[in-house]
């Protein structure tokens, strides 16, 4: 039977056109950090690392650098499809003069399925494209085979932050989640998951509330 690539968990690859100065980091910064895909190996890209992070779908790339710019002695990892995302991105990374940022431009299914077990202390999903109606649910990034390569990757007691401003996708994602029994979710009373962690960085995407619901933050922890 002939195999077919997952179906595509995000959107449009290029909106307006990118600024010229954006434009020319995407020429000259993006080649040298660029995470690469051959003999993957997150330690040997920042060998003084003392953890390796990964952010999935980050936007315009706020949340990413601001985290690096707080732990400069950790390794973040950021995946991105979506091309002005990245431009921007590479702007706060210019900007901020990190060193610690490898950026995998592309489908981060394609980043993960190269990196090797137990490679990653947290993860964070931060406000993935919902789909939300039912007949797109198939193309959210929270599914059983995502959650169990989250799993290989993520170190015991590695965490997993994942944050949605719609009701369903936070369902969703809880019942899957801790399905598998890889995942625990210490929550214990509505505030932890209604009032953002102490070290969440709000974004301009997340304070303009496309969702139908208040922020929803899990925090789980992997068994």
């Amino acid at each position: 039977m002939e195999s077919h690539p997952p179906l595509r968990s995000f959107g449009r690859l290029k909106s307006r056109p990118i600024k010229p100065r954006q434009a020319a980091l995407m020429d000259s910064l993006l080649p040298s950090i660029r995470a690469p895909l051959d003999n993957f190996d997150p330690q040997a890209l920042m060998p003084t690392a003392r953890e390796v992070w990964l952010e999935v779908g980050f936007g315009g790339g706020e949340h990413m650098a601001v985290q690096a710019a707080r732990a400069p002695d950790t390794l973040i990892l950021g995946a991105e499809p979506f091309l002005n995302g990245v431009a921007s991105a590479l702007r706060h990374v210019d900007e901020a003069g990190l060193s610690n940022v490898r950026i995998h431009d592309n489908d981060v299914r394609e980043l993960m399925a190269r990196m090797p077990d137990a490679c990653l202390t947290r993860v964070f999903v931060l406000f993935p494209d919902p789909w939300p109606k039912a007949r797109h649910n198939k193309r959210r990034l929270i599914q059983a085979e995502t959650i169990a390569e989250l799993a290989r990757l993520l170190k015991p007691d590695g965490r997993l932050r994942f944050a949605t401003d719609w009701a369903d996708y936070a369902d969703w994602t809880l019942e899957r989640v801790l399905a598998g029994g890889q995942f625990a979710w210490p929550a214990e009373r509505a505030q932890d998951w209604r009032v953002p962690p102490a070290d969440h960085i709000t974004t301009r995407y997340e304070e303009k509330r496309l969702g139908d619901c208040a922020p929803v933050f899990l925090d789980f922890v992997k068994a």
